[in-house]
């Protein structure tokens, strides 16, 4: 194997989509034996929740397919984890968007949507669930999940000794 990745999430508040993906993906790199070689975490672009549990409504959806989000505190993205993490991926355009205004020109090539990973969910973004009812949890929860795999085979393959994916 080669060097370590880290994977960044990033979400406007860093309550619902984002400490969702990293839960979801946590669990995939533990179950898949690579904790030592893929470091997750996630962020928002602004800083509504700063320092705040992520949503109750994610925590519970995200508990009934395992995933415990209790630990996660919302933060914001700072300027270093453009530097520091290998993947940065938003939810949705419009936080794209957000991070591309603020990246540093040397280091976007790591911006992307996670959704580019998925194979089979029907969407481009994970579509913020925070003003609907549960069934957009359930979605979300659906979305990551997929993308999640296909994220997961992409590094599986760079850590492999494979060309780096182009985000």
């Amino acid at each position: 194997m080669t060097s370590k990745r880290s994977i960044l999430f990033v979400c406007m508040g860093n309550i619902c989509r984002s400490p969702t993906a990293e839960g979801v993906f946590r669990k995939r790199v533990e179950a898949a034996g690579l904790t030592e070689a893929i470091r997750v975490d996630s962020a928002g672009t602004h800083d509504y929740h700063i320092g705040n549990a992520p949503d109750t409504r994610s925590q519970q959806f995200a508990a009934r397919r395992g995933y415990d989000l209790s630990m996660q505190r919302a933060r914001q993205v700072i300027a270093g984890d453009f530097s520091e993490f290998d993947y940065v991926l938003a939810m949705d355009r419009d936080n794209l968007a957000r991070l591309q205004a603020a990246c540093p020109p040397q280091h976007r090539h790591k911006l992307g949507l996670f959704m580019q990973f998925a194979r089979h969910s029907p969407s481009e973004v994970v579509p913020d669930p925070y003003y609907g009812g549960g069934t957009g949890f359930d979605r979300v929860l659906d979305y990551i999940e997929d993308a999640a795999d296909g994220l997961l085979d992409v590094l599986r393959k760079e850590l492999a000794g494979a060309e780096p994916h182009v985000v």
